[in-house]
């Protein structure tokens, strides 16, 4: 009996995608839910699991090939061979070594890599321990073994050769197609201000541990960010805007969006109701999306419908830029590192741990009165968080 592999769901909006690497050939063995193929759409990754146990008869598409969502894939051909076939090497495994009466709940070989990344590194003749993971507890990514290739071939590399042609991903081409579209459509604009971070410093060092024991996240500074930014949204509401068409829509509700890097680019999940949330439901949300991100599992619905981003080049080391909108969204606030620097305090020169803030926005919508505003309301939560707990 002969079972079709179509392309999954894709998601809201998502129509398209590329396959980026099949696991699998004609003739395999394949058991029940073992990944064939891996597609890249504009956000995700997506992976495509066997149906059924057997052997794949026949690819309908190759790599490289934009498939549209629910297209034929390949044909598996159901049997007990192919369903014994693929397990036997799962079945041959533990006779190679006795498990130690008292093995560790967690341990190297018990991480799963990602299959883009066995290819890989099967094709470049590398072994797992020569390989180190990113992923989430250690878990093997194809980028990481394109770096413990690069390091041994820059030698190698011929003179002649010295460059190399790579087809920009799906990711990385919708990225680069939305951010010119936002310098094209909108009059962007960029406002900075400065803010004094001791205070939400003092704070986190004070309740940190005791944050950590009863919420069981960390307190970072994203949440204070977040809840500031709430705040002023709702004060300057053309912030939380867009334009569609003549008409200007405003949200009465807070989706921040905030902009995480992965290996792959940058992916903006969505905060949904941000003004509802707590401290601690803002770390633990963010907290997850990163681990997400990290293993590129984020979903479509996850990165849609945001009303406002906030972005951190702080975490890379950036003192200052100038952020690029999220079409439609009428601003991005972004933050940056903190550096200790000299600062007139009631007249006597101290050093303060200063952070540049960045917002930019788009001028069709937003005056220069209502953004410098929403800045000074950002500093003046974050310098004095009491105002946040009092709405002020």
């Amino acid at each position: 009996m002969s079972t079709e592999v179509r392309v999954p769901t894709l998601g809201e909006s998502v129509t398209e995608a590329t396959i980026a690497t099949w696991f699998k050939k004609v003739g395999d063995a394949v058991s029940v839910d073992e990944m064939l193929c891996e597609l890249e759409t504009d956000k995700v990754t997506v992976e495509a699991p066997s149906p059924v146990s057997g052997v794949i008869k026949e690819i309908m598409a190759q790599e490289g090939d934009t498939v549209e969502a629910n297209a034929l894939l390949a044909i598996v051909e159901e049997g007990a061979e192919g369903a014994a076939t693929a397990a036997a090497p799962k079945a041959s495994a533990p006779s190679a070594a006795p498990a130690p009466s008292a093995a560790p709940a967690s341990t190297r070989t018990d991480v799963e890599d990602a299959p883009s990344a066995k290819k890989a590194m099967a094709e470049a003749g590398l072994s797992r321990d020569q390989v180190q993971g990113t992923g989430r507890d250690g878990r093997v990514m194809k980028e990481d073994v394109a770096k413990a290739k690069s390091a041994p071939a820059a030698a190698a590399v011929p003179q002649g050769e010295r460059e190399e042609r790579v087809k920009m991903s799906r990711l990385r081409q919708t990225i680069a197609r939305r951010l010119k579209e936002a310098q094209d459509n909108a009059a962007m604009l960029t406002t900075f201000n400065e803010v004094d971070m001791g205070a939400i410093m003092d704070l986190r060092k004070e309740y940190k541990d005791l944050f950590l024991k009863k919420h069981n996240t960390k307190l970072g500074f994203m949440s204070f960010f977040v809840k500031a930014c709430t705040h002023a949204l709702n004060e300057v509401p053309e912030v939380n805007a867009e334009i569609d068409g003549t008409d200007v829509v405003y949200k009465n509700y807070c989706n921040i969006g905030v902009a995480v890097g992965t290996p792959n680019g940058l992916v903006v999940p969505v905060l949904r109701d941000a003004q509802d949330m707590g401290f601690a439901e803002i770390e633990k949300t963010i907290a997850a999306y990163g681990a997400k991100a990290r293993d590129g599992k984020l979903t479509i619905a996850e990165m849609q419908g945001g009303t406002f981003t906030i972005s951190n080049g702080g975490v890379y080391g950036s003192l200052m830029s100038t952020p690029i909108l999220n079409p439609p969204q009428s601003g991005i606030l972004g933050m940056h590192k903190i550096q200790d620097r000299p600062m007139v305090v009631n007249g006597e020169i101290v050093v303060r741990p200063m952070m540049y803030l960045a917002l930019s926005y788009d001028h069709r919508i937003v005056d220069g009165q209502g953004a410098v505003t929403f800045l000074v309301r950002i500093k003046e939560a974050l310098e004095d968080p009491r105002r946040l707990l009092m709405d002020l």
